[in-house]
């Protein structure tokens, strides 16, 4: 009898889908005997946001699929089409984390090792991205080894705009993925990047169609697919449109149906392009070609969580709970009035938050 080698058997999902797909051979043959194990992210009505309880099932899959012997590929997504994942559940975060630091500390301590089960998973992990990968969520897909995305997802970063620091791994991981500038142009101001510019600039590996407008596959038609340079000598690809142009794609895209059936084909190509190689020297390149994102890793997570704790007393505090509790057309914090009140010298209180927060004006 072979000895289990899972932190705890049996585990019941709740947070989250866990199973065991089929695995094909290049002819399309099921494999028998053979896996990929899918990890869903099972939120759709809050844009898959993880919460304490999913960030545990996570850990808890991730290791499951490590030491099953018959798991070829993991793959990391989510339900639905509007998004991969949001990162953290900004509920939580701003109606129990927000003011609370000795418990965000722990919740982070959760978060850290979800990143370390994805970069210590023993199998290859392939991030089907089906929407938005933003915040902690294009963190946990950075974490992974591929990506494969559909053309109408977006990836950024929003810490910055919402009171916290990218500090759960784009702050590591983002320039090794698009180099200094990019990173920083992420990171700081928050613009987002289509699917196309992402492919570009090397942050994920394929994106294909997923819209069908009468029948016929459509690409997305918010961004700018055509390369061309500009009056300045920039490449202009992947942007997203603006103006009467912005307008006319709103139009096309209200005729077309989402159909993710691209994105499976795509994924499970994948698959079966790592279950014809030597499974050993897959699983060592795969942690020699990590250690590059690791290294930077581990030489941070540690003092960034702190650091992430202490701030729900400040810019966390305030920026969660205007989001939470903000009206829809105002969901950050008056930033102009709260770098006054900072200049003036006025320490962090709850006049400050009232003063610059959406909710209270």
């Amino acid at each position: 009898m072979l000895n289990s080698h899972t932190l705890v058997d049996g585990v019941e999902y709740k947070e989250i889908l866990y199973e065991l797909r089929p695995v094909h051979d290049p002819a399309g043959n099921v494999v028998e005997g053979l896996h990929n194990a899918w990890i869903t992210l099972n939120n759709p009505k809050q844009f898959n946001s993880y919460t304490t309880d999913a960030v545990k099932e996570v850990i808890l899959a991730f290791r499951q699929a490590s030491m099953d012997r018959s798991v070829v590929a993991c793959v990391f997504t989510a339900v639905g089409d509007k998004a991969f994942c949001t990162g953290g559940n900004t509920k939580e975060y701003a109606e129990y984390y927000a003011g609370n630091p000795q418990e965000y500390k722990q919740y982070m301590r959760l978060f850290n090792d979800m990143i370390d089960s994805i970069l210590r998973c023993d199998k290859p992990v392939i991030n089907r991205v089906n929407g938005m990968r933003i915040a902690g969520g294009q963190e946990i897909g950075m974490a992974c080894d591929f990506s494969v995305a559909a053309d109408t997802a977006r990836f950024g970063q929003a810490g910055p705009k919402h009171g916290s620091a990218p500090d759960g791994g784009s702050t590591d991981f983002l320039p090794l993925y698009v180099g200094f500038s990019r990173a920083m142009e992420s990171g700081i101001l928050c613009e987002m990047w289509s699917a196309h510019k992402a492919l570009f600039i090397g942050l994920i590996n394929q994106i294909v169609p997923v819209l069908k407008v009468d029948g016929e596959w459509k690409p997305n038609p918010m961004v700018v697919t055509d390369r061309f340079v500009d009056d300045f000598g920039n490449i202009v690809y992947g942007n997203f449109k603006s103006g009467a142009e912005k307008e006319a794609a709103k139009e096309v895209l209200a005729k077309a149906e989402t159909d993710l059936t691209k994105l499976d084909e795509a994924v499970d190509v994948l698959c079966t392009k790592i279950l014809m190689l030597m499974p050993d020297c897959v699983s060592k390149t795969v942690n020699g070609l990590r250690k590059h994102k690791q290294w930077h890793w581990d030489n941070t997570n540690v003092t960034n969580r702190e650091w992430l704790a202490l701030n729900m007393m400040t810019e966390a505090k305030a920026g969660f709970r205007a989001f939470n509790e903000g009206p829809k057309h105002q969901r950050e914090v008056d930033f102009i009035k709260l770098r006054q009140l900072l200049a003036e010298g006025h320490p962090w209180d709850d006049e400050l938050i009232k003063a610059i927060s959406p909710q209270y004006q």
